[in-house]
């Protein structure tokens, strides 16, 4: 009987502990969306999940290392979401549209991004620059990008030699901006970028952007 119950206790232990984790992530995305990642506490993070503060350290190592594992997943989702694009039987145009509107989608899905973001950057990026996981994962969007724009140049579509990082960071600023700054933006120029009512106007906006770059003419006489 041993033998045939300890593997069912021991996978057991294993959703519990998977379960328990994916909890303590989810509450900690928020609280240092929330407070930043120095006021952020363990204390609260903890009061707000089935666990202790105990069991925090004991599956995450501290403070530090939790906000990692923190930037670790939700980079994960949109490093996913771009490994997962179906562009390759799409013509050129489109498909860098469509990775367009995909981190446009992302980050209006994901405010809690868009504020972990920005607290890493006050931090200068020491949690990224300091993750294995991070460093592996990389962009599969820059792939992407670079296959789309030798497509675009080989048929006579895309006139411009533009650089896959460039584009990407265009792209990325764009999305970012609407999210990161709609509080600013909304109380100096009276208009909320985030607006449904707005939302294609912007989502289509973004593409027409890119694909104008794209197709621009840089010839000088």
């Amino acid at each position: 009987m041993t033998t045939v119950e300890e593997p069912a206790r021991s996978g057991g232990r294993l959703r519990d502990a998977a379960r328990t984790k994916a909890e303590i992530l989810d509450v900690a995305t928020r609280e240092f969306a929330r407070s930043g990642y120095a006021g952020a506490r363990v204390d609260e993070i903890a009061a707000r999940t089935r666990t202790t503060k105990r069991m925090i350290y004991y599956y995450f190592g501290g403070k530090e290392q939790l906000f990692t594992a923190v930037l670790e997943r939700a980079y994960s989702v949109i490093r996913q979401a771009e490994q997962d694009l179906d562009v390759e039987h799409l013509d050129p145009v489109a498909a860098i549209r469509r990775l367009a509107e995909l981190t446009f989608d992302h980050h209006e899905a994901h405010p809690d991004f868009i504020r972990l973001v920005s607290i890493e950057n006050i931090h200068e990026a020491e949690h990224i620059a300091a993750s294995e996981e991070l460093g592996k994962i990389g962009s599969p969007a820059l792939e992407v990008i670079r296959r789309i724009l030798e497509s675009g140049r080989t048929s006579g579509l895309f006139t411009a030699d533009v650089d896959a990082v460039d584009l990407h960071a265009m792209i990325s600023s764009f999305c970012f901006f609407r999210v990161a700054n709609r509080h600013t933006f909304g109380a100096l120029f009276g208009r909320d970028l985030v607006a449904a009512d707005q939302r294609e106007h912007y989502r289509t906006m973004l593409g027409d952007m890119v694909i104008a770059y794209l197709t621009a003419d840089r010839t000088t006489d």
